[in-house]
């Protein structure tokens, strides 16, 4: 893949970097925030690959969700001032991820399903009956948080009593988080549905602003933070024992279990046909779900960007 057409990191004459699996961040000296978002691939706790116009897709998909949300719960986002940076206000992060569920679905630790195929019923604090099937839909919508756990460790489950109890988040605000989580989902899986895909589960997080309000922050129902099924194929899929037609980065992730690889060690090369395949999906979901083509930014990236960003960097 040409190096110019993709980006990995960004470095700017700037203080604070701060750098996450996927997204890096510099703090203005206004309340201000500039957000990056690469193209990095992060499964299995670690970043694994480059997917070409991810990051695009994302910065440009999220905020197109900003703005369709706005009438439920404000957000951090300011401008998006190039196809692959927001420019956000600078909130403090709750310490716990929200997560919201539709399905019975997930592969990893904090999922529902391979804990209910080993028989536990008693999931963050919500009682599943016996007769549900893998993939296939919760009595509800479920909010199912989890920690945000520091240097590399793994989120563990948490509820929502234990959280207040624990004084983790106060009362109030996550009052405020749960009724907005419920009202986000709720819209996310209608607007999906229009669009011809289920949207079985989402990661939400919020923050506190400067001014004390509690702001939905960071990404919302991209391909990176859910997980997408091609509605019309899904009941036939499941009837056959099959997995969902995932348009989110599940697939990475079954490609590498496939291989034997759980996230130990060096990462193992894919077939490069698995990278661009997800790509194309990212851009076939971005443009279903807005209805809007995609166009892809001006090459090569880091120079563009650098350019773009040139003001932020400029002593006012």
């Amino acid at each position: 893949m040409v190096a110019e057409k993709t980006l990995d990191t960004l470095d700017l004459d700037l203080p604070g970097k701060f750098s996450g699996k996927v997204r890096e961040g510099w703090p203005l000296n206004d309340g201000r925030r500039l957000l990056l978002t690469t193209d990095r691939l992060s499964v299995l706790d670690k970043v694994v690959g480059i997917v070409q116009y991810k990051g695009q897709i994302l910065n440009q998909l999220a905020g197109w969700w900003f703005s369709h949300t706005e009438d439920i719960i404000d957000n951090h986002l300011l401008s998006l001032p190039d196809p692959n940076v927001a420019l956000v206000k600078d909130c403090t992060p709750l310490p716990v991820e929200v997560i919201m569920r539709s399905r019975l679905t997930g592969s990893t630790s904090t999922s529902i399903l391979p804990r209910y195929l080993a028989g536990e019923r008693q999931l963050y604090g919500y009682t599943l009956p016996d007769d549900l099937t893998p993939h296939g839909l919760l009595p509800e919508f479920l909010l199912t948080p989890t920690t945000k756990e520091q240097d590399g460790g793994h989120d563990m489950p948490i509820t929502s009593e234990e959280i207040v109890a624990k004084e983790i988040v106060s009362a109030d605000v996550w009052e405020k988080v749960e009724k907005a989580a419920h009202l986000l989902f709720q819209r996310g899986v209608e607007t999906a549905a229009a669009a011809g895909y289920v949207l079985a589960d989402t990661k939400y997080e919020f923050g506190i602003s400067p001014e004390g309000d509690v702001l939905l922050i960071d990404e919302i129902h991209t391909p990176d933070s859910s997980r997408y099924w091609l509605k019309s194929s899904l009941e036939e899929r499941l009837a056959q024992g099959l997995e969902p037609e995932s348009f989110d980065k599940e697939p990475i992730r079954l490609s590498f279990r496939a291989i034997g690889y759980s996230g130990d060690g060096p990462v193992p090369a894919l077939d490069p046909v698995v990278w661009e395949q997800t790509s194309q999906r990212y851009i076939t979901l971005y443009e279903g779900i807005t209805g809007q083509r995609f166009v892809p930014g001006s090459v090569p990236l880091k120079e563009r960007i650098t350019k773009t960003l040139q003001p932020f960097m400029e002593p006012n």
